[in-house]
């Protein structure tokens, strides 16, 4: 390329340039990439820059770093750079996004802000937007209401076409209330369900008589103790479910959903032995725990309205939730020896969120597999499925336990 040329690159827009010079795409679709140094040596660069020790260094003072340390980069693509590194429109570069930025790691970002165009590397913020139909300021209130970044936000609203739906949550949901309906005209009660003699005899949830008969470690699910239990759950579910299905999609937000379910009934049967499991505590309780862990790791970059009132307000209903699973818990069941379902299933969707569930939800539009704390927490799971299967299999007749009789 030309000096003249080149000088062009320099002053024009990313997008300008991409369109004016087809070939300096392919830049971003080589699989060449930013010197990748050990992060001590990135730690030791940004501390050079950063002289007031912030924590924090200005697009400038980055912008002046790679021209000194990173050779031969296209403009355009460090238009992107700081872009993307500027993500809450402050113009200071935090070091974890100077860490990520340095070694390439949301290559995929690059590719799709340049064939974006400059919408993508706006000054303005999303929530500026004037002239949005219903469904494109549901789009921008999601992406506010999940996302921490303003370049993701864009991003999102951009990408996002409702297709496929948020299909998940919703279909569990349905199925949750049909279950529901179905033993209410069967039990002839909507109240306090699990005082009914039949509640138990259903196949669907879990009894420490019937632990070898593995489908029920998740379809304890669809069974509620009452409307109460239900249309809380429900409500949780689909308030925090389905705007995390919307950013996220269906396959993370069920895996963080099925290992919060999964977790929630092992921790039942390792620690509280003789009970029985209904509820979909386990999986709500890892989406909600996540999201809200999310949100407080973020709290700067999370723009949602009226943010701390409604934290407040997730944590009260879950303590709602949770305060009734334990005063159900101990209250003398209708039916002895056998106890009333556990509240111990919280707890353990609450363990997964606030471990996998963290991970997925921070990783947006970067690919899971290629995160090492992802694969960390993963196999940690694993090996507590691992040791709550052999305890299931040998600890309850090791230990001479005394378990009610099968409903």
């Amino acid at each position: 390329m030309t000096a003249g040329a080149r000088e062009v690159m320099v002053n024009s827009s990313p997008a300008v340039a991409a369109n004016a010079e087809g070939e300096e795409i392919e830049v971003l679709e080589s699989t060449e990439v930013l010197p990748v140094a050990p992060e001590d040596q990135w730690k030791s660069l940004f501390d050079k820059y950063d002289l007031d020790n912030s924590g924090f260094i200005s697009t400038e003072r980055f912008r002046d770093l790679l021209a000194t340390h990173g050779s031969e980069i296209d403009p355009h693509k460090l238009e992107v750079l700081l872009a993307l590194a500027d993500g809450n429109a402050d113009g200071k570069i935090c070091y974890q996004d100077f860490v990520n930025l340095m070694s390439n790691k949301r290559s995929n970002s690059f590719r799709r802000a340049i064939l974006q165009g400059s919408r993508q590397l706006k000054g303005c913020s999303l929530n500026d937007e004037v002239g949005l139909g219903l469904s494109q300021r549901l789009v921008r209130h999601v992406a506010y209401e999940t996302l921490p970044r303003e370049v993701d936000r864009k991003w999102y609203f951009d990408s996002y076409n409702y297709c496929p739906p948020p299909w998940l949550i919703f279909i569990i949901t349905i199925m949750e209330v049909a279950v529901f309906m179905y033993y209410g005209f069967k039990l002839e009660r909507l109240v306090l369900q699990v005082s009914s003699p039949s509640f138990l005899k259903s196949p669907l949830p879990y009894h420490p008589q019937l632990r070898a008969q593995a489908w029920r470690y998740f379809t304890y699910i669809f069974m509620h103790t009452g409307i109460e239990h239900l249309s809380l759950n429900m409500a949780m579910q689909l308030l925090v479910g389905v705007p995390l299905e919307m950013v996220h999609g269906a396959l993370r937000i069920g895996l963080i959903y099925v290992c919060g379910v999964l977790a929630g009934s092992l921790a039942v049967s390792v620690t509280d032995m003789t009970a029985p499991v209904v509820g979909s505590s386990g999986g709500v309780y890892a989406l909600v725990s996540a999201h809200l862990a999310n949100v407080v790791m973020n709290w700067s970059g999370m723009k949602c309205q009226f943010k701390l009132f409604r934290m407040a307000m997730a944590l009260v209903c879950m303590s709602v939730e949770f305060g009734r699973a334990v005063w159900l818990r101990f209250y003398p069941p209708a039916f002895p020896p056998c106890p009333n379902p556990s509240f111990v299933a919280h707890l353990g969707g609450v363990m997964v969120g606030l471990t996998l569930g963290v991970v997925v939800l921070q990783n947006y539009e970067q690919r899971l597999q290629e995160q090492s704390l992802f694969w960390i927490f993963f196999c940690v799971y694993t090996l507590f499925v691992l040791c709550a299967v052999f305890w299931n299999i040998f600890a309850y007749g090791l230990l001479d336990v005394r378990l009610p009789p099968p409903p």
